[in-house]
């Protein structure tokens, strides 16, 4: 009973945060008065949601529970809701007009404030081809069909961790391909690239949110916003992602320039038997593993191994191609190698080199593909990403878009569609949609002429009421790397 308090009352504060609280005022302005545009005798509106293409040629759907859980969730229109926005939207319109307070206040009276939507999506997870529909949206109560397109834009928000998931996941196939060509097993695979975004994101929000759907591919991660938003809406008991101590220059350069080795030898003597990360490049990086690491602190570094710990060397400036490949040499030169199965080299256990700077896919794909090429093993590097990783994507990286196919007006049902002639990749789908399945291939099915039976969209909200609730260990299986994958090497060739 505590903790259901405790979990009540965090979420409560969550919902209370931010300027904004009103569901009414999710949308984007110039909607408020779409009511009133729509034929007359208008019952019905039916919208889907989808990627048109873009970079990637699948999406790792993800994010709608949390869009759903955080806002549309409950009895959500209230009266002070609805007097609020009247009072905001008639200074933005400069008048009283536009506003549908009787459309809002019919809500709160015949549906106690419960949103009178349904919705049908694919599985959290799932990874789908480019041009399927992802989700569906459709009113309940032919009292309100404008509210289906009304919420378009905090919906069409799920842009946002879907990308980030993709984006992940190209990584992920990248650094496996690596690893299973010159690696004797995937183990290290789901803590290989460590999201290092926090900071360089637009907000908290933005970090919880991105930093949750990075850790669908991978369990390393500094940016704690995100297990604090998967143990909000996903079940999570602890955390996403984990990580460990280590340095920043800060830590390093105040024991300035000529006792940078004590700076290390405090590190080593407060974290014994404990894994760090030593950030090596505030003065001679080189120096630093030559020299310190792997001369001055060798033993102290062995002594460190034998009672559990390891270090890891990062490496934090320069050209990703040619420092991580030369912080190897040295540390092989210092400290001896090894050949794994695969007939690469391989550090001591205790000792990896971290590249935290410059990383995206395609930097990983060429430091890996170099440290191949010199005999390397992908097993030494591990890797963080920040812009790369959550901010640097926007809604066309995968052209998402939530478009109308259907409405019902006058009592019979009207296709609705777009087909600009100066651009036919808008051109939108027709109709009511389903999603299937066969021989292996995904299929948006328009026109109502699907098979129900072989529906892939699932209903997961209905009348303010979340129908299903995914854990994110379900949501991480469904996203696991598989043999029907893309050639990732394909990909990125086709890409330069």
């Amino acid at each position: 009973m505590m903790r259901h308090s405790w979990f009540v009352s965090l979420r409560s504060a969550a919902m209370d945060a931010g300027p904004v609280n009103n569901v009414i005022l999710l949308a984007d302005s110039y909607k408020v008065g779409h009511y009133q545009q729509y034929p007359p005798g208008t019952t019905l509106l039916y919208c889907y949601f989808e990627s048109r293409g873009g970079k990637f040629p699948y999406t790792c759907f993800f994010g709608l529970q949390y869009i759903l859980k955080r806002w549309l969730v409950g009895p959500v229109v209230t009266r002070q809701a609805i007097q609020e926005a009247k009072e905001i939207y008639s200074n933005v319109y400069m008048n009283d007009e536009d506003f549908n307070e009787d459309g809002w206040n019919y809500i709160l009276e015949h549906h106690g404030g419960r949103l009178p939507l349904r919705i049908k999506a694919i599985p959290e997870g799932t990874i789908m081809p480019t041009r399927n529909v992802l989700f569906t949206v459709e009113n309940t109560d032919p009292e309100v069909p404008w509210i289906t397109t009304f919420f378009e834009t905090v919906l069409v928000q799920a842009w946002y961790p879907t990308t980030v998931a993709t984006n992940s996941r190209i990584y992920k196939q990248v650094i496996h391909h690596y690893l299973a060509l010159t690696h004797d097993n995937l183990l290290l695979l789901d803590y290989s690239m460590h999201d290092c975004g926090y900071r360089g994101v637009s907000s908290v929000e933005t970090a919880a949110i991105g930093g949750a759907a990075n850790m669908i591919n991978f369990k390393a991660s500094d940016t704690v916003a995100g297990s604090c938003l998967l143990r909000k809406y996903y079940h999570v008991e602890t955390v996403g992602g984990i990580s460990g101590s280590g340095s920043e220059h800060s830590t390093i350069t105040t024991w300035g320039r000529h006792r940078e080795a004590d700076a290390f030898k405090h590190m080593l003597n407060i974290y014994k038997g404990r894994a760090i990360g030593c950030v090596i490049d505030s003065y001679d990086m080189w120096k630093c593993c030559e020299e310190i690491l792997g001369g001055q602190l060798k033993e102290l570094v062995k002594d460190h191994a034998k009672s559990g710990g390891y270090i890891v060397v990062c490496p934090d400036s320069g050209d990703p191609n040619v420092v991580v490949l030369k912080c190897l040499e040295i540390l092989g030169q210092q400290f001896g190698t090894e050949t794994n199965s695969k007939g690469y080299k391989m550090l001591p256990a205790f000792l990896r080199v971290f590249q935290g700077d410059g990383v995206s896919y395609k930097s990983i794909g060429t430091i890996l593909e170099t440290l191949k090429n010199n005999g390397w093993s992908a097993a030494n590097v591990g890797f963080g990403s920040g812009a790369s990783l959550l901010q640097r994507l926007d809604r066309d990286t995968q052209k998402f878009a939530y478009k109308c196919s259907q409405a019902v007006v006058g009592g019979e049902e009207v296709e609705v569609y777009k087909e600009p002639i100066t651009d036919t990749g808008k051109t939108s789908k027709k109709g009511r949609l389903t999603l299937q399945r066969d021989n292996g291939t995904f299929t948006t099915i328009q026109h109502g002429k699907g098979d129900p039976e072989k529906d892939l969209l699932v209903a997961v909200f209905e009348n303010g009421e979340l129908l299903l609730d995914y854990t994110f260990d379900e949501i991480r299986q469904r996203a696991q790397l598989t043999p029907d994958d893309i050639s990732i090497l394909k990909f990125l060739a086709d890409e330069k």
